[in-house]
């Protein structure tokens, strides 16, 4: 295919998810038959998916419609912003976080977030990475150096869950199961 072929290709496929996007934004805001416009944009939406396979390639066609789909779809979403004035009513915080749960302290409770944030977050950590170690397809070398990344982006997610959350039991809860289905599941198969 030439180049001029292929432009005219990406135009009309650009085209098409534009107004398919638009269909479904229309029918989204309509309060009374939606019904045939979002028909009609799920339907021009798959042809622009499934079309480009045959004019660009069974590779490269999905590829750049999927691309352009995305494309267009954020550009119809973006064209529908409108900026509101901040309401007056309302007072300004100090930070751009919210402020944490008010919580009693007490010295059971304090120890178990201590707990939770560290060995215990690492415990359940560990027992996703091992599992996924053990039971993701690929090569053991591959596996072994996923599982080890999935280790510390675990941890700190479980470290801020814990610290965050004004239920302290349900966070135990989970990460005690986390642990115990991930390195039992590790368990049952076995490093091959």
């Amino acid at each position: 295919m030439t180049g001029a072929a292929s432009l005219g290709a990406t135009a009309v496929i650009l085209g098409g998810a534009v107004a398919g996007a638009w269909m479904l934004r229309r029918a989204w805001s309509l309060k009374a038959g939606k019904a045939p416009w979002r028909w009609g944009g799920l339907a021009l939406l798959c042809f622009m998916l499934l079309w480009p396979a045959w004019v660009l390639g069974e590779a490269r066609g999905p590829f750049i419609a999927l691309t352009l789909l995305s494309v267009a779809a954020f550009g119809v979403i973006a064209s529908g912003y409108t900026l509101r004035p901040a309401k007056a009513g309302r007072a300004a915080r100090k930070g751009l976080a919210p402020e944490p749960a008010e919580r009693a302290p007490s010295a059971w409770r304090t120890t178990l977030r201590w707990l939770l944030a560290g060995p215990i977050g690492m415990v359940a950590a560990m027992g996703l990475g091992i599992s996924y170690a053990v039971w993701a397809p690929g090569e053991t070398q591959t596996r072994l150096l996923i599982g080890g990344l999935i280790v510390p982006l675990a941890w700190g997610g479980a470290m801020a869950w814990t610290l965050a959350d004004s239920r302290i039991l349900r966070a135990t809860a989970v990460l005690v199961g986390t642990a115990i289905v991930g390195f039992g599941a590790a368990m049952l198969k076995g490093v091959t």
